[in-house]
């Protein structure tokens, strides 16, 4: 048969001057289990080869005026919604989640492709600076943003458009090269996109994909200026380690264990609505899931009973198109088990199942929306991601339980709070030890892209979004000129005391005397 993803091997085969030569990788639907394509596992010598040529291709596309850049977004920016059908089809093929939940992907780099477009020029423009130093006085002084050259985009399973390639828009905008390496348990999402530089006439090698498993992961730390790495802690570690080696800069958005407190005096309707959104949307796969719930006891009991009921009308299954299911499948096979064990330690210390609670048989590998209450943190459910949609709720005495049970976590992504008393609620987030706070909302910080995004403990380093996380993909140059050079400056060698002792003199009069008259 013939799979997807062929023809953009063989492309890249034509550009290589050989085909590639790792061994194939199948790629399944986690619906059906049915195989729909397969990729090459690319040994390191082709990634190699794919970084050389994106280097190649950087010089030209840093060259040219951040305009000229944006005018090839707006070609993908067309090209996506035209084919956004397609591209939400072949999502919920690899992938196995909702049409609904694909489609919010395509937005985001819909969304992406016109914000760094349009905000590029600011964000590389020089910036002036100015000091009161006596040694500086006639000097022009400002910085300027380069790019870091080839950028290495490490992808997730989980969103295969918008944490892969969507991580790829800002660092081509700041004027890189990139070459991303999806999971290759959803490969073939970032191989369409590669088919979307090549129809839309950008330029040969800006963007390329690499396949494979963790070696071709490797081989791209090993090779590019700067990796954008999205995935588990663990491997995290791996890459900020071998990065460290390099001494090149990384980016890591990593694992969480997000949590959401409902305040006494939340609107329990709200309350429950976005703690169904922010824990199921996806399936529960994401490092912002919702994945614990602390409830503040006097609203306890309502809120669980209407949890309940919303719980139980929550629809899983093989996605087929808009409106047919809530939750799809479980996109990575371990996931599975872990679920399983999450919810078995649960029950044999205590909790109780209300909704859910056993993987459903096939085909395809699927997990039902799990409710689960009577928890603690001595369980695994609470303390370790699960990546799944399986929820536990917790009673709390009040808020500054919460917070302590909120921040007795080595994650620190993300967290939520639902509560009529805005000032209150952020006061509250204040104290959370996450870099990321919802409040009345969950995960809807992740479209705001002026908005940093990052986690705080084992959950990352670095941020994407808003300035911050763009200029993760520049260097920074500091320039001075001295606009009026003579033939001496007065401190320099030989040294001359009367020189010093008028540079004292100096600094007295611009630093000291309003010290004295406070003083006084």
């Amino acid at each position: 048969m013939l799979h997807r993803g062929d023809s953009v091997a063989q492309n890249r085969a034509h550009r290589a001057g050989r085909p590639p030569t790792g061994p194939p990788i199948a790629v399944d639907n986690p619906a059906s289990d049915a195989v729909v394509g397969e990729v090459p596992d690319m040994p390191a010598e082709e990634v190699v080869q794919a970084v050389q040529r994106a280097r190649r291709a950087q010089k030209g596309w840093a060259e040219l005026d951040t305009r000229a850049r944006s005018e090839f977004f707006k070609r993908g920016r067309r090209w996506l919604l035209t084919h956004r059908q397609e591209i939400a089809d072949l999502i919920v093929e690899e992938n196995g989640k909702t049409e609904e939940d694909a489609i919010v992907e395509i937005v985001y780099c819909a969304s992406a492709f016109a914000y760094w477009a349009k905000r590029a020029r600011s964000l590389l423009a020089t910036t002036r600076i100015r000091s009161l130093s006596p040694f500086l006085l006639g000097r022009d002084m400002y910085t300027r943003r380069a790019p870091r050259g080839v950028v290495g985009v490490i992808g997730p399973w989980n969103n295969p458009l918008l944490n892969s390639f969507g991580d790829a828009i800002p660092a081509l905008a700041a004027g890189n090269a990139v070459v991303l390496k999806p999971s290759e348990q959803t490969p073939l999402t970032a191989l369409l996109m590669e088919r979307m530089t090549r129809e839309c006439g950008w330029p040969e090698d800006v963007f390329q994909v690499v396949t494979g498993a963790g070696a071709t992961g490797s081989a791209v730390v090993d090779s590019v200026d700067f990796v954008m790495f999205t995935g588990s802690t663990r491997t995290g570690r791996l890459v900020a380690a071998r990065a460290g080696e390099r001494l090149i800069p990384c980016s890591l958005e990593l694992g969480g264990k997000d949590a959401l407190v409902v305040l006494a005096d939340a609107s329990l309707e709200r309350a429950v609505n976005v703690t169904i959104q922010g824990a199921l949307s996806n399936g529960g796969q994401m490092c912002t899931s919702v994945e614990r719930v602390y409830v503040e006891e006097p609203v306890y009991d309502a809120y669980i009973t209407l949890l309940h009921e919303r719980f139980q009308q929550v629809t899983s299954g093989r996605p087929a198109g808009l409106g047919s299911v809530d939750v799809g499948a479980v996109t990575f096979p371990p996931q599975l088990a872990v679920m399983a064990d999450h919810v078995r330690d649960a029950v044999h210390k205590g909790a109780r199942v209300l909704v859910g609670g056993k993987a459903v048989e096939g085909p395809g590998r699927f997990f039902p929306p799990t409710l689960l209450v009577n928890v603690d943190h001595g369980m695994t459910c609470m303390r370790e991601e699960t990546f799944g949609p399986t929820l536990p709720v917790m009673k709390v005495a009040d808020a500054e339980e919460a917070l302590r049970l909120v921040n007795d976590s080595t994650y620190g992504l993300q967290a939520s709070i639902i509560g009529s008393d805005v000032k209150r609620a952020r006061r509250l987030a204040e104290r959370f030890e996450v870099g990321c706070v919802t409040i009345n909302d969950a995960q809807t910080n992740h479209m705001a892209l002026g908005l940093p995004m990052g986690g705080w403990k084992e959950s990352g380093l670095g941020v994407r979004h808003g300035a911050e996380g763009f200029h993760t993909y520049t260097r920074l140059q500091a320039i001075t000129t001295n606009r009026f050079p003579m033939r001496r400056d007065m401190h320099m060698i030989p040294y001359n005391p009367s020189a010093y002792r008028f540079i004292l003199r100096l600094v007295d009069a611009m630093y000291c005397t309003g010290l004295r008259g406070r003083n006084r």
